[in-house]
């Protein structure tokens, strides 16, 4: 399961409490870089590390081959096709975004070009291109309502990609 979306969209809060209903591990891609420095130099601009995309997927691949694995990253173009069942893209209404995104420290362009991203769903766009149109779906997450709406959705489609496949 991959939850992909714009940064603040709510997929750490989503991917975590869904891992401890179903049973299944998480992976922060942000975290696991952080611990393992995967980085392959810093964005002055954005002021963050560059991810090493390859040094990532290597890191993963022995996980992701076992199955049961939630991965929360915003991109999605580099991981392999073939390690997803599903991906869920998070979407949250600009003003919302904004504030979390301003709670987290972001401004000026890292901030315009973030909200502009959701605006233009480019990470739901990159999703579609780099993965089969059908197992790719998109949530709203602007409320908690929304948030146990998605996790009961998941759950259901967890319990019955299971069922199939057991």
């Amino acid at each position: 399961v991959w939850s992909a979306g714009t940064p603040g969209v709510g997929k750490t809060t989503l991917g975590k409490e869904l891992a401890s209903r179903a049973g299944l591990s998480y992976v922060n891609v942000g975290d696991l870089a952080k611990e393992g420095e995967l980085y392959e130099g810093f964005d002055e601009e954005y002021d963050c590390p560059i991810l090493d995309e390859d040094r990532v997927v290597d890191e993963l691949e022995a996980r992701m081959s076992e199955g049961g694995v939630i991965v929360d990253y915003h991109g999605c173009d580099f991981f392999p096709e073939r390690w997803f069942h599903i991906v869920f893209v998070l979407r949250t209404e600009n003003s919302c975004l904004y504030d979390r995104l301003e709670s987290r420290g972001y401004t000026g362009k890292k901030l315009q070009d973030n909200i502009q991203c959701e605006i233009f769903q480019t990470l739901y766009e990159e999703a579609v291109l780099s993965y089969k149109k059908e197992i790719v779906h998109q949530l709203p997450s602007n409320t908690p309502e929304d948030l146990e709406r998605n996790l009961d959705q998941i759950m259901q489609w967890i319990e019955q990609w299971m069922k199939d496949n057991n």
